[in-house]
């Protein structure tokens, strides 16, 4: 199958910039669909305003909306999240919403998603057989939404989920544990980092799971299918700081963030309230086969640490200064 035409709904988001970004470096006609505007134009305008790429304004809670701006694109990438606070509510109708239009439209899906469904491990290397035993309320949510995602209900729209560890890379928010991190430190400035800083953990580089992901969706067989996309290995939170610290040159504190410092900003802040029930990801890795891509796809894209940490950094302070410059 040949992917002519996508639309990526949450195009500005961390995980749909990265995967907007790779459908146009590919010659992949691209709808980017969000929000806002301004953040749609911004985006673009960082990509070059390539002729590729159209912009699409638009909720993604409102069906009619995704078929109004989806035209004749034949794969959907859904990378939309809500809030971590808002999840037990909006998550499934937000779902269902692009699944709805999806259904409409005669459309194959990617769904992108995290690794909270399989709760604690029971492999070394999680592989998509892992049970999937959620013990937070989080997980549970989450194995909800895949039951939707591939329910019956759905006869003319074709979905798969791809699951990715933590992620970090240029365009990776601070809705991700990492890039609130990165961000400040790109800044040179005091930073937080979510749970053990000495535990080694997995994170996959943005642009290669974008890669692997356009990948995927353009093999028929892929869908109907859950997949685990893999990082580039294992790396502490020290690690993190210290090869950060480097590229920019410049050293300020890291403080990590438990239980007690992540409850009590959660009392201003709700978001961070909500990652506590999380934290045994921190002290209990979770770490992601990559085998079944490997066997069905391909040689897994893994950019080094020391590279893809360094370009983050650096893409983020330059980006702020641009920023300041305007």
């Amino acid at each position: 199958m040949k992917m002519k035409k996508a639309i990526v709904i949450g195009a500005t988001g961390g995980t749909g910039a990265a995967i907007t970004e790779e459908l146009v470096k590919r010659g992949i006609h691209t709808i980017a669909f969000g929000r806002s505007r301004q953040k749609l134009e911004q985006f673009a305008g960082k990509l070059g305003n390539p002729k590729k790429l159209i912009l699409a304004v638009g909720d993604a809670m409102r069906p009619d909306d995704i078929v109004t701006q989806a035209g004749d694109a034949d794969v959907l990438f859904h990378c939309a999240n809500v809030p971590y606070h808002e999840m037990v509510n909006k998550l499934i109708p937000l779902g269902e919403s692009v699944m709805e239009a999806a259904e409409r439209l005669a459309i194959k899906v990617v769904a992108i998603d995290g690794i909270y469904p399989y709760g604690r491990k029971q492999m070394d290397l999680v592989t998509e057989e892992h049970p999937k035993k959620p013990h937070t309320i989080k997980g549970k949510v989450r194995l909800d939404y895949e039951r939707m995602l591939f329910s019956k209900r759905w006869t003319n729209a074709k979905v798969m989920i791809v699951r990715l560890p933590d992620y970090y890379g240029p365009t990776a928010n601070e809705a991700s544990y990492l890039g609130s991190t990165l961000e400040a430190i790109a800044a040179g400035k005091m930073a937080f980092f979510v749970g053990n800083m000495h535990v080694p953990r997995e994170f996959v580089y943005l642009p290669d799971a974008a890669s692997m992901v356009t990948e995927l969706a353009g093999k028929e067989f892929a869908y109907g299918q859950n997949w685990n996309i893999p990082g580039a290995g294992l790396i502490s939170g020290r690690e993190i700081v210290r090869i950060a610290q480097k590229a920019i040159g410049k050293v300020k504190p890291v403080i990590p963030l438990k239980k007690l410092g992540l409850s009590l900003i959660g009392m201003s802040v709700p978001v961070m309230k909500e990652v506590v029930e999380m934290l045994y990801l921190t002290e209990e890795p979770l770490t992601l086969s990559g085998e079944k891509y490997k066997r069905f796809i391909g040689p897994i894209t893994a950019t080094p640490f020391q590279e893809g940490i360094t370009a983050t950094v650096l893409a983020l302070q330059e980006s702020k200064s641009s920023f300041a410059q305007m």
